[in-house]
């Protein structure tokens, strides 16, 4: 069997262990229901227990899902800070409006019409006109039937009163690309901008958008936004605060969508929309161009306004299924550009458009698994026959690091270990240091990736090194990270944020929450870019870690994990969270309280380390994050300052 077809039967091994556990799961909560043998009256109870159940499954446990109401509740109550209030009074309008900027340039915004409600582009028209930024055109291609003259009526009423809007009516309608690069044929700007017809856009936003130009030389810029519901921005169901530009996050999820401004010189020699992706052609777009642009900038401010009604995108996905084959096409068509091939892209259980991609392995390295160990004979146990017999992987050797044991019982299982020729057992001598014990096991290992692991973790997905290196086998690739839980099913590991915590230096996102949340946007459940991942279950090659001379030893304990994601992105590589490399990971077991006695001073000591020698990355903000949300948790909880 070739590594390709070997690959792929090791990801449906995987996904068929997934579905089992997911039907056991289904069919012990029906067994266990009391409601089941009841009679029919009960039954309509029984029946609102399992939509609970339901619930509380999606959130992970009850705990997790009354968690999630309460930030539902707090994100409906924050959110009249990113509505109407903060639009700028007059005294902040009469200053954007006599700023001066360093650049001279005109935004040309695309709007492509189709039968647009009266309110709809009343609204959408009126928040162009009313940007304190003054240098834009509105470009309106109208493809409306007969039927809806009005939308002509309406546009040419404001053409009349305002140059600046230009309309023109179309022979017939294209379709949404076919409307807008008609738009795009209008346009005179040296930057373009992409508007719905039936969405809204903040007063400062134009305004924001040159400030960024003018600072950073953005070439493509785009912002947080905001769904609303019942006509009113001020009634927000989402607030979509992004990271920064982020490659194999936008391969998976396109996070980006509005409102994209660009430069023109961006789609010379290329079509702005290519119809044969229509319904998702504002991914295949952003795809094309922020792979060309110099510098792709992020304002992490709602400056767009979606609105929600049925028909919609914003309402759900079901609304035009035919987005999520143009969207699957769309990733193909980049990732084919980009030299990938054999790969497959299926929809997750977060969304139908965030998207699991499965890329081929077209080699079988050796791995080199290093296991710090100090007795803990169950648990070095359980981790070491959790390999053998869950992975599909198995050109691997496990080296496991001996440090200072005293236990009769460890001892003796290191002599059986000894005599499987794919287990090495060193010896680390001296005090604890878990950043000197990884780097000698390294200087042991003959694999062309080290995966860094410890002793107290158990494998969950069968085809976990495959997922891992999958990544790690990129040129661009430093460290690839797990999906790690907790033995109750809640997330002990899925990124971790520079700045977060008590200790303003690093945390784990989503910590606590159950095994089956989709997490915030989805994030639980695609690849994506972070500034790190834990060193309990890291890849990363073997060459790279000993070129950045592996683990800063001078982090004995704690961090030293994100120091080193840091310089590897210092180098120019990305590291990379996957979702579907799953294990336990019982931490407390080995690790113990951080917060007691001597072990609070030891890292508060490291802590101090970190803040001082990455303190230009903590005052800038973590890339794969957003200021918007509160730095005291870990649930992308938002600042209520903003």
């Amino acid at each position: 069997m070739d590594n390709q077809r070997m690959a792929k039967t090791a990801y449906d091994l995987a996904n068929s262990y997934r579905k089992i556990e997911e039907l056991e799961n289904a069919l012990n909560k029906i067994k266990k229901s009391p409601f089941w043998a009841l009679s029919k009256p009960f039954r309509m109870v029984a029946h609102m227990m399992i939509r609970m159940g339901s619930l509380i499954k999606r959130y992970g446990t009850l705990r997790g899902f009354t968690r999630t109401v309460k930030s539902k509740v707090h994100e409906k109550r924050i959110s009249k800070g990113f509505g109407t209030k903060s639009f700028p009074d007059s005294i902040r309008r009469a200053e954007e409006e006599n700023e001066e900027f360093s650049k001279n340039i005109k935004i040309s915004i695309l709007v492509p019409l189709y039968n647009t409600p009266k309110k709809y582009l009343y609204e959408m028209i009126d928040s162009v006109c009313t940007q304190t930024y003054a240098k834009w055109e509105l470009c309106l291609a109208d493809g409306s039937d007969a039927s809806h003259k009005y939308v002509g009526e309406i546009c040419k009423t404001y053409a009349d009163k305002d140059t600046r809007v230009i309309y023109k009516k179309l022979e017939k309608n294209e379709g949404i690309s076919g409307n807008t690069n008609h738009c795009l044929h209008m346009a005179t700007g040296e930057y373009i901008g992409l508007f719905d017809h039936d969405d809204i856009l903040h007063p400062s936003a134009l305004y924001y958008y040159m400030k960024e130009i003018c600072k950073n030389d953005a070439d493509y810029i785009y912002c947080d936004e905001a769904t609303f519901v019942h006509g009113n921005i001020n009634r927000m169901v989402t607030l979509h605060f992004k990271s920064d530009y982020a490659l194999d996050t936008l391969r998976a999820n396109n996070y980006i969508c509005h409102f994209s401004v660009f430069s023109r010189e961006l789609i010379k020699g290329t079509k702005l929309f290519r119809t044969e992706f229509d319904g998702s052609q504002d991914h295949d777009m952003i795809l094309r161009l922020t792979s060309s642009a110099s510098i792709v900038s992020h304002i992490p401010k709602i400056l767009y306004y979606w609105r929600s009604h049925k028909g919609s995108v914003a309402s759900g996905i079901g609304a035009k299924t035919y987005a999520i084959d143009a969207a699957k096409r769309a990733i193909a068509d980049h990732l084919q550009t980009n030299g990938f091939q054999d790969f497959e892209i299926e929809s997750t259980i977060a969304c139908e458009t965030i998207f699991r991609i499965r890329y081929p392995l077209y080699v079988r390295p050796k791995v080199s698994i290093i296991i710090p160990n100090k007795d803990h004979f169950v648990d070095l146990k359980r981790c070491v026959s959790s390999i053998f017999t869950k992975s599909t992987y198995e050109n691997i050797e496990i080296i496991i690091v001996e440090n200072n044991s005293t236990s009769e019982e460890i001892k003796e299982y290191y002599e059986v270990l000894r005599q499987d020729e794919r287990i090495q057992v060193i010896s680390y001598e001296g005090e604890f240091n878990y950043s000197k014990v990884n780097n000698l096991g390294v200087k042991s290992a003959t694999g062309e990736y080290v995966l860094l692991l410890n002793n107290d973790t158990e494998v969950i997905s069968v085809n976990w090194i495959e997922e891992l290196l999958m990544y790690a086998v990129r040129p661009d690739v430093g460290a690839v990270g797990a999906k790690l839980y907790y033995e109750n099913h809640t997330i002990q590991h899925a990124g971790v944020v520079i700045g977060l915590g008590a200790h303003r230096t690093a945390g784990h996102t989503h910590y606590g929450v159950g095994k089956e949340n989709v997490g915030y946007m989805g994030k639980l459940f695609y690849a994506q870019n972070v500034t790190a991942v834990t060193g309990a279950c890291l890849m990363v090659k073997t060459k790279l870690y000993r070129k950045l001379n592996g683990l800063d030893e001078t982090f004995a304990v704690a961090l030293n994990d994100v120091d080193f994601c840091l310089r590897l992105l210092k180098e120019g590589y990305v590291n990379i969270f996957n979702p579907y490399c799953e294990l336990y990971h019982y931490e407390s077991v080995s690790r113990g309280l951080d917060d007691l006695g001597e072990k609070a001073i030891r890292y508060e000591k490291e802590s101090e380390r970190f803040r001082k020698k990455w303190s230009k990355e903590l005052e800038k903000g973590d890339t794969y994050y957003n200021p918007n949300f509160s730095l005291d948790r870990s649930d992308y909880f938002i600042q209520q300052n903003k």
